[in-house]
């Protein structure tokens, strides 16, 4: 039996249900290939759901405000997605009355879509054999296939998507993309995967060549940067604060923040009252009564993102009276956020 009739099989047997594999409309599969983007299916189907119900349409998500879609898509990460989504319902709605793309070529050229993405959504939506390749894909067909090359170099991009290209079953490819990342993820796993049941464990090269647990091969990810934030939260005696939204480019651009002052290394002990002298000088307070300072989590809170780890601490000032850009408290859970904002105000509130 061949590859894709192994896998297929498989497939069919022991495939999860999911809300999007009992539909083939477009809208839906590329709503949830966004939302699964570098994230577990676990934590991406309650934020599924919640997106059909807010906007079961594409019409409807291109009339919703962006904030209104960051809001939603709070604590999901990688908050451009969400950005990307709104610009391209807006994009399908405006410039292709409302019709979604139908081909490969077409369906890439929405903001935020890449080769993995056209490729699902084409195969599955509009039965187009283009091969879908993400992590479960490349651990796949590295171990079955012992390649060790690098599958996030150039070459090694080009290899696993040529080797898919090439196994896809042309008249199921629709089966097969979906056979290949279910199997990636619930079979050929990470970390123990079940090599013993597998369909493959008579002619997998890293099971014959003890390379299971080295396989795939992946170049070492750029240095991880540490950031040392403290996020002001000023609050007046008429219950008011201050909380910005973030503009120009950047991972949490048009989110909402307090102010922050950012140090170069973590405060040591002692260095408290220097701080709060600089807390003292922020352009936002110099002109306002300060009642009290106070340091709300004594141990930082590591927010760990792709590139970088930030290292956060809040600090409560109470003041007088907030004269400009007062927001009031009450409204501040109805803002989009960073979730490492998000879960301080969940429990302050």
């Amino acid at each position: 039996m061949s590859f894709s009739n192994k896998l297929i099989t498989w497939y069919l047997e022991h495939k999860r249900d999911m809300p999007w594999r009992n539909t083939t409309h477009p809208y839906h599969i590329w709503l949830s290939e966004i939302i699964l983007q570098q994230t577990r299916v676990a934590q991406g189907l309650p934020y599924y759901i919640a997106f059909t119900e807010a906007f079961p349409t594409v019409q409807d998500l291109a009339q919703a405000t962006e904030e209104e879609v960051l809001k939603l898509w709070q604590g999901l990460g990688y908050y451009s997605r969400g950005r990307n989504l709104h610009a391209s319902a807006k994009m399908i709605v405006e410039e292709m009355d409302g019709v979604f793309p139908n081909t490969y070529e077409e369906i890439k050229k929405l903001k935020g879509v890449g080769d993995y993405t056209a490729s699902a959504i084409a195969s599955i939506c509009f039965n187009e054999p283009t091969a879908v390749v993400d992590g479960n894909v490349y651990r796949v067909l590295s171990r079955v296939y012992g390649i060790d090359t690098p599958i996030n170099s150039t070459a090694g991009v080009k290899e696993f998507k040529a080797l898919a290209q090439e196994l896809i079953d042309e008249n199921r490819p629709a089966d097969f993309n979906q056979a290949i990342m279910e199997f990636g993820a619930i079979q050929c796993k990470p970390q123990n995967p079940y090599c013993l049941h597998c369909i493959y464990n008579d002619n997998c090269v890293a099971l014959q060549q003890n390379k299971v647990s080295e396989l795939p091969v992946k170049l070492k990810k750029t240095k991880v940067k540490h950031k040392y934030f403290h996020y002001l939260y000023i609050k007046d005696k008429q219950e008011q604060t201050i909380i910005k939204q973030r503009t120009g480019k950047g991972i949490w651009q048009g989110l909402y923040e307090f102010p922050v002052i950012e140090e170069l290394a973590a405060l040591q002990e002692g260095e408290g009252a220097r701080f709060r002298e600089s807390v003292k000088n922020h352009p936002l307070l110099q002109d306002l009564v300060i009642n009290d300072i106070d340091r709300y989590n004594n141990t930082p809170i590591v927010h760990k993102l792709s590139h970088q780890h930030l290292h956060t601490t809040f600090w409560i000032v109470t003041v007088d009276k907030i004269t400009d850009n007062a927001t009031p408290i009450n409204r501040i859970t109805e803002l989009p956020v960073p979730v490492l904002i998000g879960n301080f105000i969940e429990k302050l509130l």
